[in-house]
C-alpha cells in the first residue's frame, strides 16, 4: 500500500473510532513523518514484535477521547514500533495514555504525558518511563533485566516462567559490581553458572509454597555448599535462556524472597539490646555488601559523631558500643544492590527494629526500655486485667488526635496527644463508662509515624474560625 494511501486509511480509522481492530491493521516499516502542530505522538515498542491486538486508550488532552472498548488504531509503524498521532485540545496540559490489548495493560498504571514539556514520548513494553528520545532497544529481544520474572526459591532451585523449552541453555549470572548487561551475544559482565532443567518439575512442597508459580520450569543449581549462594545473594542476579544457535533467547532479573527464607532466616533478637548498661546492635541484612553504624549526638546534628563498620555475622550485621551511647541517635548506612536502579547503592535508613525514634522518624534513638528513668509510675507493678479467651474481647477503635483535640476539659498542651489519656477529662470519663458497660480493649491509632504528617508543630498552619 502506498504510504499516502496508508495514512489516509489510518486517519479514517481514527476518525471512525474502531473501523478495524488493532490486530487487523498492518503497517510496513516506515519512518514517522514530521509531527504536526497541536499533535502529540506516542511510540510503543514490544521486544518480540507481537503487536497484534494492541491499541491505545487516549483521553484528557485528546480531541477525540477513545472508549475503553474501542482502542485507537496506530497511525503507523517504524523501526522502533507502533506510533499514534493524537490531535490535542487547545491549551491541553497533559495527555492520558493506556496501551492495552483488551483488558491487558502495558505497563499497567495510567500514564500521563506532560504536554507543557514534551509532545512526543517513547514507551517500551513493561517500563513506566515516557522517554523523550528513542531508547536503544536493539538487545531487548534477548531479555530485559529491568524485569524480575525468575524466582530463586531455595538454595538449589530457581523457577523460570513458562514450560520448559527444548534445545535451550539456562544460566545464572552473578555480578557483585552490578555490571550485568543484556546484549545480542547474551548476558555479559559477570560470572555465569550452568542451570539444569529438572524434568520432575515442581515438588509438592514448592507447589504449596509458590502456587502462583505453578507450571514454571524448574532449574537446578549444583553447588557444593551454601556459602557461594550466600555471597551471590549480595550481588546483581540474572537468569538467561539461549538457544543452541544463539539466535534467540531471553533474560531476566531474579526475585530472591524464597531463597532468603531458606538460607538466611534468623530467629534471634534484633535491634538495640543492652547488657550491664552496654548496648549492642544487630541488623538482619543478608543482601548488604557493607553496613556502617552512624552515631549522632542529636536528632538533627548534621554530621555523625562516629561511623563504625559493622561486622558481618551470617545474615546479620553487629556492633557493640559503650555506655556513653545511651541517648544517642543512629542510622545504618547500607551498601546494597538495588533492583530498581540496577546499581550498587549506598543508602541510609533507620533501624527497622527501633525502640524509639526522633521526630518524623528521621533517626533511631538508643534507649534501654528497662531503664527506670523511662518508666512511668506503676510501670513495673501494673498488672493487665485477665482475659479468659480472645473472643471475650470487645474492642473500641479510637484515633489519638480525635479523642481530645476538641475536648475543653483537656489541658491545651495535651490536646490531640497521647498525654490526653492521662487527664481526668470528659473523654476519659466516657471511656470509663464504656468499660463499665463491657468494653475490654481500646485500639489506638495511629501509634506510630505517618510519612505524610509533619510532627513539627511549628510548621502547622493556623486555621481561621471554621464554625460557619
Amino acid at each position: 500500500m502506498p504510504r499516502s494511501l496508508r495514512l489516509v486509511v489510518c486517519a479514517l480509522a481514527l476518525a471512525l473510532g474502531t473501523l478495524a481492530s488493532p490486530a487487523s491493521v498492518s503497517f510496513a516499516a516506515d519512518t514517522a513523518p514530521k509531527l504536526a502542530a497541536n499533535t502529540a505522538r506516542v511510540h510503543y515498542h514490544r521486544p518480540r514484535g507481537d503487536y497484534d491486538g494492541w491499541g491505545a486508550h487516549l483521553w484528557d488532552g485528546a480531541v477525540s477521547e477513545t472508549a475503553w472498548g474501542s482502542a485507537a488504531v496506530p497511525s503507523g509503524r517504524d523501526g522502533f514500533g507502533l506510533w499514534w498521532d493524537v490531535p490535542l485540545k487547545p491549551g491541553a496540559a497533559r495527555l492520558g495514555i493506556i496501551l492495552h490489548k483488551g483488558d491487558q495493560k502495558d505497563p499497567g498504571p495510567d500514564l500521563f504525558l506532560d504536554l507543557t514539556t514534551q509532545k512526543e514520548a517513547w514507551i517500551v513494553s513493561g517500563k513506566l518511563d515516557l522517554g523523550r528520545t528513542a531508547p536503544d532497544v536493539s538487545a531487548l529481544a534477548f531479555g530485559d533485566l529491568a524485569r524480575s520474572r525468575a524466582h530463586w526459591v531455595d538454595r538449589t532451585t530457581l523457577l523460570w516462567p513458562g514450560a520448559p523449552a527444548t534445545g535451550v541453555d539456562y544460566r545464572l549470572h552473578v555480578s557483585p559490581s552490578a555490571s550485568l548487561r543484556v546484549t545480542t551475544q547474551g548476558v555479559t559482565g559477570g560470572q555465569d553458572l550452568p542451570l539444569r532443567v529438572d524434568a520432575n518439575g515442581m515438588s509438592p512442597e514448592l507447589r504449596e509454597r509458590f502456587p502462583y508459580l505453578a507450571g514454571a520450569t524448574v532449574l537446578k543449581l549444583d553447588v557444593a555448599s551454601d556459602a557461594p549462594s550466600r555471597e551471590w545473594l549480595r550481588a546483581q542476579l540474572a537468569v538467561s535462556q539461549r538457544t543452541a544457535d544463539g539466535l534467540s533467547g531471553d533474560a531476566t532479573s531474579v526475585q530472591t524472597a524464597g531463597v532468603l527464607d531458606d538460607l538466611c532466616a534468623y530467629d534471634g533478637a534484633l535491634g538495640a539490646m543492652w547488657t550491664a548498661g552496654v548496648p549492642s546492635l544487630r541488623l538482619w541484612a543478608p543482601t548488604a555488601q557493607k553496613v556502617r553504624l552512624l552515631l549522632f549526638a542529636g536528632p538533627r546534628t548534621p554530621e555523625p559523631s562516629q561511623a563504625i563498620d559493622m561486622k558481618q555475622d551470617g545474615s546479620t550485621w553487629t556492633a557493640t558500643g559503650a555506655p556513653s551511647w545511651r541517648g544517642q541517635y543512629y542510622l545504618y548506612e547500607v551498601t546494597v544492590y538495588t533492583p530498581s536502579t540496577q546499581r550498587i547503592e549506598k543508602v541510609t535508613a533507620t533501624d527497622p527494629y527501633s525502640r524509639a525514634l526522633a521526630r518524623n522518624g528521621e533517626r533511631s534513638l538508643l534507649v534501654d526500655l528497662d531503664d527506670p528513668v523511662l518508666q512511668p509510675p506503676g510501670w513495673t507493678t501494673f498488672t493487665k486485667p485477665p482475659l479468659a479467651a480472645i473472643e471475650d474481647a470487645t474492642v473500641y477503635e479510637l484515633h489519638v488526635r480525635d479523642f481530645s483535640i476538641s475536648d475543653a476539659t483537656v489541658p491545651l498542651a495535651h490536646r490531640g496527644k497521647f498525654l490526653a489519656f492521662t487527664d481526668a477529662s470528659d473523654g476519659t470519663k466516657h471511656l470509663k463508662r464504656l468499660a463499665e458497660a463491657g468494653l475490654t480493649h481500646v485500639h489506638l491509632l495511629p501509634a506510630f509515624d505517618i510519612a505524610t504528617v509533619n510532627e513539627d508543630a511549628s510548621t502547622w498552619p493556623a486555621l481561621a474560625d471554621l464554625s460557619k
